[in-house]
């Protein structure tokens, strides 16, 4: 019987060559992720030679945004995005207005109309999700303070260019775009009920999936693990986030990416829900592959060689002049220069909303096609470098302080929250432990440590916790600990003990460095992410390192009880 081969010859022929080209990448100490773009263009219809199915690799791409986004929500509870709300809303708003106001000063320069120059601008405004999780997962700094902020900041622009992909066709007339295409939805009366329509769906999904989807698909998973079988457990998870984020674009108008993000949040309120990130981690990288290469199938090499002074424009704004501007904000908002960093280099690249958008506004007749082809290559460029500028963060910061007393100076002076409180007696700083970060792990030590009435300061990056904590009566710093001057703040000097729960080994070095110097008798407890770091530590002498997840707050405050109960003796 005479069949298709189409969905296999693509996908054997995307993953083999995103295969060899990654080595190559790997072997030339670049990013691997050059090669899997790289493929695509080879395999795009800009190139001679075989072409693959592009419209069949952008729906198995879609599946590869569907699983990671599931990821996220996994491991990035509501509470966490509350927990940023103060930087991520606002900054996230005013990045979207600077970069968008950047793209259509631009494309005024270029003779672009006003619609053009809208979509062109939010085009260029957006960050891949998915390309930020790849960096920080990569780094072990998803689960960091900064990490939240980064992810909180995308999500806000992700949310917003949901409203942006509704506001759109009604509005596409009034932007100059094809009134024959448009005409049937441009008037305020109809734009209003789309408005109130397209809120409503949303909230009814949020409302379904925190109230029903919160105590249904824990319950759904723990049945499926009762089966004790491993391959109706990963079904579940995957028939879970696929099923979700397909009820949620069909029945809500929610985009795919967003409702698995949220399917991942209401998962996370089972105790299983770290094995289910485990067991879909390999189905998600494979298909995350596949979402490069489909990237890569878009972009038109020529469009470089006819308009260089265009491309490199777009470039810098998604590359300089978004980042500049996110930089300015966190710093604004009193964050450490770490933070903002790692926030800027976050948002130094365009991914797969911009596509979306890209395709809608060239299908309104609002954007050229040289316009698809500009903001391609943007997101060519900058997600090929975006990895680089994530090493850059590290000698970038002890550049910045070496030089600018402005930076230093909008990073820490005048800012209540970067020292303890004059009314904090001394005998609280004394002889206490100093406890570096306050997430899931850390708030379970605290909490411990206080109900034993022991003396406790937490150094922490979020402001917004910081506060939270000193209006229980915690004490609390706010900044990056591996700045000495807030370990100063947290009487590091006359303290017993050092207790790091940030999952980042590298920083941590730096802290217990700093703390050796400052206190050489301070003994040290250390969190790892893997057995290798965990011996690495110990045979160096920087600490007793501790490993796991499930158990890992409870044996780190089993051991510190113990050894200021033995000192206490």
């Amino acid at each position: 019987m005479p069949h298709s081969l189409t969905l296999i010859t693509t996908i054997a022929a995307s993953l083999g060559l995103a295969l060899i080209l990654g080595l190559i990448a790997h072997r030339l100490k670049l990013p691997v992720l050059v090669g899997y773009l790289l493929a695509g263009v080879i395999l795009g219809p800009a190139t001679p030679g075989f072409v693959a199915d592009v419209e069949l690799s952008r729906q198995l791409a879609e599946i590869g945004v569907i699983l990671l986004m599931f990821g996220v929500g996994l491991h990035f509870s509501l509470n966490d995005l509350l927990a940023v709300k103060r930087i991520a809303v606002p900054g996230a708003v005013l990045q979207i207005v600077v970069a968008t106001g950047l793209g259509m000063g631009v494309a005024d320069l270029w003779g672009w109309s006003l619609g053009a120059g809208l979509v062109f601008g939010l085009a260029l405004s957006v960050a891949s999700t998915v390309v930020l999780l790849r960096a920080l997962e990569q780094r072990g700094a998803l689960k960091s303070v900064n990490g939240q902020i980064a992810v909180g900041w995308l999500v806000v622009e992700d949310l917003a260019m949901v409203l942006v992909l509704v506001l759109l066709p009604p509005l596409a007339s009034w932007l100059g775009g094809d009134v024959a295409t448009t005409d049937a939805g441009s008037s305020e009366p109809n734009l209003l009920i789309t408005l109130l329509t397209t809120f409503g769906k949303v909230a009814i999904f949020i409302a379904l999936m925190l109230i029903v989807g919160k105590r249904v698909f824990p319950w759904l998973l723990w049945h499926v693990a009762s089966t004790r079988s491993n391959e109706l457990f990963i079904l579940s998870v995957i028939a879970v986030a696929v099923g979700i984020a397909y009820g949620s674009a069909m029945l809500f108008g929610v985009s795919f990416a967003l409702g698995a993000f949220f399917a991942g949040m209401v998962m996370r309120e089972s105790h299983l829900s770290h094995r289910a990130a485990q067991d879909s981690l390999p189905l998600r990288d494979a298909f995350s592959v596949l979402f490069f290469v489909s990237v890569g199938m878009l972009f038109d090499p020529n469009i470089v060689m006819e308009q260089p002074f265009r491309v490199l424009a777009v470039v810098a704004i998604i590359v300089t002049g978004k980042s500049l501007a996110a930089f300015l904000l966190v710093l604004a908002f009193r964050y450490p220069l770490n933070t903002a960093l790692m926030v800027s280099a976050s948002l130094a690249q365009i991914g797969e909303f911009s596509f979306i958008l890209t395709a809608l506004g060239v299908s309104l007749g609002l954007l050229p096609i040289e316009g698809q082809n500009l903001i391609l290559a943007g997101a060519l460029i900058s997600i090929t470098i975006n990895p680089l500028l994530f090493q850059m963060i590290e000698p970038l910061q002890a550049w910045i302080l070496g030089r600018s007393e402005l930076v230093r100076i909008l990073e820490r002076n005048a800012d209540p929250l970067a020292e303890l409180p004059m009314t904090v007696s001394s005998s609280s700083v004394t002889d206490h432990v100093v406890l570096v970060g306050y997430g899931r792990v850390g708030q379970r030590i605290g909490e411990s440590l206080t109900e034993h009435g022991l003396s406790l300061v937490v150094a922490e990056q979020n402001r917004e916790l910081v506060e939270r904590l000193r209006n229980h009566g915690v004490h609390a710093v706010a900044g990056d600990a591996t700045d000495p001057a807030v370990l100063i703040q947290a009487h590091i000097v006359r303290a017993d003990m050092l207790v790091i729960t940030i999952p980042d080994t590298l920083r941590a070095r730096s802290m217990v460095e700093t703390a050796r110097m400052l206190n050489p008798k301070i003994e040290i407890v250390i969190r790892t992410n893997t057995e290798e770091e965990s011996e690495l530590l110990g045979r160096d002498g920087l600490g007793t390192a501790f490993l796991g997840e499930h158990e890992l707050a409870f044996s780190m405050t089993r051991h510190i009880l113990k050894r200021i109960k033995t000192k206490m003796e």
